[in-house]
């Protein structure tokens, strides 16, 4: 949702301080290994059940998470290598913070439910990876009300509404962000999948254009055994 409705008029907002750590001589590289320590910082907390400090961490991922496009625009250095450095730390941050939630929940007095942040892992993977998967087939596959922006915006309220309300609000942000993910997982799994319903496979493309005939008619193989007859008779006039 964010990716498609607010990112063009974001990264114009960053675009200024992109620029700024850049003449700085700052590299897109470092900013995104320093959101992954913050994801690790943040994870730590939120483990050690210290949810404000744990809110105060995920704003501080969430700052170079989108600041290393911009550093990396405004220098010139955008480009592949980037992107997959930036994909790969994206994944490692998100298995950090899951990882310090489960981890709080092994110590509570349910700890069953350590499984909750665990199952939202996987669905946050099959978020990113259903859209790294069709784009690589040709297709799209952006969209859906709980991708990687939005879960930092929801998780990052959540633990500053636990630390204000009790652990309550902990459980419940997550069990939000679950239900939604899995919502994503499933429009985006619907959506691709049409796509690619629609998609003729090459292989069926090439077969079908043999079997055409002349300007472009469909032939069966009655009508070239027709034809062919009709061939036949022609010659045996010619002959006469």
């Amino acid at each position: 949702m964010f990716d498609g409705n607010f990112r063009t008029g974001f990264e114009k907002a960053v675009a200024p301080m992109g620029s700024a750590l850049q003449k700085l001589g700052v590299s897109p590289d470092i900013v995104t290994a320093i959101g992954v320590m913050m994801a690790g910082t943040c994870a730590y907390f939120m483990a050690q059940g210290q949810f404000f400090l744990a809110a105060v961490f995920i704003l501080l991922t969430g700052l170079p998470d989108a600041l290393d496009g911009a550093v990396a625009k405004a220098g010139g250095t955008a480009g592949s290598r980037g992107a997959y450095l930036d994909s790969v730390f994206d994944r490692l941050s998100d298995g950090l913070l899951f990882a310090g939630a489960g981890w709080y929940f092994v110590d509570s007095e349910t700890p069953r439910m350590a499984m909750l942040p665990f199952g939202l892992y996987i669905a946050a993977s099959l978020v990113s990876y259903q859209r790294a998967k069709a784009e690589a087939l040709g297709f799209e596959a952006k969209g859906g009300l709980m991708e990687r922006a939005e879960r930092f915006i929801v998780l990052g309220l959540g633990l500053l509404a636990t630390s204000i309300f009790g652990v309550v609000w902990f459980k419940a942000t997550l069990w939000l962000m679950f239900g939604l993910t899995v919502l994503t997982v499933v429009t985006r799994f619907v959506k691709v999948w049409r796509q690619a319903t629609a998609a003729r496979p090459a292989s069926v493309v090439a077969a079908q254009a043999a079997s055409r005939g002349e300007g472009g008619v469909w032939r069966t193989r009655g009508d070239r055994s027709k034809s062919a007859a009709g061939r036949e008779r022609r010659g045996s006039r010619s002959r006469h």
